[in-house]
Order: structure tokens, then C-alpha cells, then sequence
């Protein structure tokens, strides 16, 4: 028997929380703004996973991309307090000018990310889904 695939990995590659292996989004890069940036696959490609579970599913992403933003929020004044410092100038102007930026930027892999992680909350991971697959 083979060694698991890391869910963090494949939680962080968008993919099935299944078989670990499929790509949940039919366009692999976010950033590519020509294609639906949640253009999804209505079967996993790989192990036929249904990603969309029931009407209204998707809803509760919003809580998980609420929670990420807020992580790289934190992140963001972390490093602006590492890097910049604190001054009484304009400091923190200068700082919520670079969160919303990153965040900005941030937007179409968080998105993506919050529906994987979400989707990973109710599909588990099978290590036999070869042989039920047949």
C-alpha cells in the first residue's frame, strides 16, 4: 500500500479531497482571467467525485475565505511590523494600503482555496478509491 498523499499539499493544488489527485477547477491557473476563475469539473477527473454535494453547498465558503483573509491580514501586519515599523508618520495608512493590495492580489487563489478546504470538510480521503471505482 502507498504512502498518502499530504492533504495540505493537495488542499494547497486545489485538489479532490478523494482521491487527492484530480484538480477540482477545470483551468489549473487562478490568475488566468480569460477563463471563470470557478470554473469547476462537476466530477472529479479523476475518481468521479461529485464536487458540487447539494444545492447551496458553495455557500459556506464564504466563512472559510472570511478566515483566510484574516490569517493574511495578520500575516501582512507580522511582517509590515518586521520589515517597516511602526513609525507616527503615516505608517499605518502605508499599511492598509499594502493589505489591501495583497489582498486584492490574494483574491483568486483564496477563493479557490476556501472551496477546497470547505470541500475537504465533508469528503474524506479513501486510499481504496481504485478498487471501488471498478
Amino acid at each position: 500500500m502507498s504512502k498518502a498523499p499530504s492533504l495540505i499539499l493537495s488542499v494547497l493544488k486545489t485538489q479532490c479531497p478523494h482521491c487527492r489527485e484530480g484538480y477540482l477547477f477545470k483551468h489549473n491557473n487562478p490568475y488566468n482571467l480569460s477563463k471563470p476563475i470557478l470554473d469547476m469539473h462537476d466530477y472529479c477527473p479523476v475518481c468521479n467525485q461529485l464536487t458540487e454535494i447539494e444545492t447551496g453547498f458553495w455557500w459556506g465558503t464564504g466563512y472559510v475565505s472570511y478566515g483566510l483573509s484574516i490569517a493574511v491580514s495578520v500575516a501582512t501586519v507580522i511582517a509590515f511590523s518586521l520589515f517597516v515599523g511602526w513609525k507616527a508618520d503615516y505608517s499605518f495608512l502605508w499599511y492598509l494600503i499594502a493589505n489591501a493590495l495583497i489582498l486584492a492580489m490574494a483574491v483568486p487563489y483564496l477563493v479557490r482555496l476556501s472551496r477546497t478546504i470547505w470541500m475537504s470538510f465533508f469528503v474524506y480521503f479513501d486510499p481504496n478509491w481504485r478498487e471501488q471505482k471498478k
